[in-house]
């Protein structure tokens, strides 16, 4: 959606809009493999009409869609109309895989006579970034950071040599950007749609889009948790933990509205694990959500420096691993640990996910994706609480499983990385 809006955007500002007659999108590898299942046609449509992520009316979508696939007509940022037929004008190429990224699409606007006006590649590099084929690789011009970490140690050591906590770190950072009331404002902004995705899963039944006809389970194991809430049975947390989780990823298999933590496809895990702290440790506070968010965002843009957030770069590892280190963090954070505290949290949620393919059935975000959302969000909890059970030292770094992550999704064959060509992907069709 970004990337199409991005493409439209440059037309407006080439004067070129209004002489666009056609418009033909292309996916690439990854995209085009799994497309279909993650919805990125519907996207590209949405992004052509003007759409944004974050502020779409997410119960317009199927009528918008259903109008433009009827009419075989899409009326470009809402403005200028031109024939578009998403069976033809938006093509899977599986065959080819673009050499820079694995994630890749191709935008071409023609004229009416036939000659093409633009031509843009767009790479998806995970986490909703997205950057023109020119940028990849290409360092980008970055503030003049009051804390500029690049690792994990520098990290520690700007914030002992400080005497800084990591979320105050991060906050610093953000400041160089915008006003302190602004970040927070901020924050909450985030926890609150990460909330109301939580709440709108809980609420939601049936069946999941896609041609699995896989049901909706967060709303019936929510009402369980909920009816047998007095038996005080151990580990009933988890079952809350695996509720918030599921909603989540419920919501994100469903079209809805997610917040990209650092992928959809891991979405649920940031905001379950935050919910759990929000209802279920005491003392929580606002101030505790913000440290956890900030705590989190540090953790997981080393990741997006030093290794990848794409499960198409380096599988699920790269998406569900992610993730639990930043909610580990964050919430070892939110509880008071020490910086080293923390950074081993970090480490133990990425390193019992090493390995972790990425093998989504159909190309749908579902099987395995959603039940994986719940094992990541309580693996994340656990790593938060052996941290937090220790004094920070360990043998080994967050940076050295940084790097082994990164190492091990390059070796990692392309068949398990979002591709479904390998694994699961494979062998449930199969059987």
């Amino acid at each position: 959606m970004r990337a199409v809006r991005r493409f439209l955007d440059e037309a407006v500002s080439a004067d070129a809009l209004e002489r666009i007659a056609r418009i033909h999108v292309e996916l690439y590898g990854s995209l085009g493999l799994t497309g279909k299942g993650h919805g990125t046609d519907r996207a590209v449509l949405l992004g052509l009409l003007g759409e944004r992520p974050e502020s779409i009316d997410v119960d317009s979508i199927e009528m918008r869609l259903r109008a433009v696939a009827n009419s075989k007509e899409i009326a470009l940022l809402g403005k200028h109309r031109i024939p578009f037929d998403p069976e033809v004008d938006v093509s899977f190429r599986k065959d080819r895989r673009l050499s820079q990224h694995p994630n890749g699409m191709c935008c071409q606007a023609y004229a009416q006579s036939g000659t093409l006006l633009m031509e843009r590649v767009y790479f998806s590099v995970g986490g909703g970034f997205v950057l023109a084929a020119e940028e990849l690789g290409v360092p980008q011009p970055a503030p003049a950071w009051v804390y500029d970490f690049h690792s994990g140690d520098g990290l520690l050591r700007m914030a002992q040599q400080s005497g800084l906590t990591i979320a105050q770190v991060a906050l610093a950072n953000e400041k160089i950007l915008r006003t302190e009331t602004e970040v927070r404002t901020g924050l909450d902004g985030i926890w609150e749609a990460m909330n109301g995705c939580i709440e709108r899963g809980l609420k939601e039944e049936g069946v999941l889009p896609g041609g699995f006809n896989v049901r909706r389970r967060a709303k019936r194991l929510y009402e369980r948790v909920l009816a047998e809430e007095d038996q005080r049975e151990p580990l009933r947390q988890l079952d809350w933990v695996d509720a918030f989780a599921m909603a989540v990823n419920e919501e994100n298999a469903a079209g809805g509205r997610v917040v990209t933590a650092p992928t959809n496809g891991a979405a649920g895990i940031v905001p379950a694990v935050l919910r759990f702290y929000e209802q279920f440790c005491p003392n929580s506070s606002k101030l505790g959500i913000h440290d956890f968010l900030l705590t989190a965002a540090a953790i997981g843009s080393l990741y997006k420096e030093n290794a990848s957030i794409s499960g198409a770069e380096v599988g699920c590892q790269g998406e569900v691993g992610v993730a639990s280190s930043m909610a580990a963090a964050g919430l070892a954070a939110a509880l008071g640990g020490s910086n080293e505290q923390i950074e081993n949290a970090a480490e133990i949620g990425m390193e019992h996910n090493l390995g972790l393919t990425c093998d989504p059935v159909g190309g749908l975000v579902q099987i395995p994706c959603i039940e994986r959302n719940a094992m990541g969000a309580v693996k994340a909890i656990n790593a938060a609480y052996l941290a937090l059970s220790g004094d920070g030292s360990h043998y080994v770094s967050l940076d050295k499983v940084i790097e082994t992550m990164r190492q091990t999704g390059h070796d990692m064959q392309s068949k398990y990385k979002e591709t479904s060509l390998g694994g699961l992907a494979v062998n449930v069709v199969a059987c």
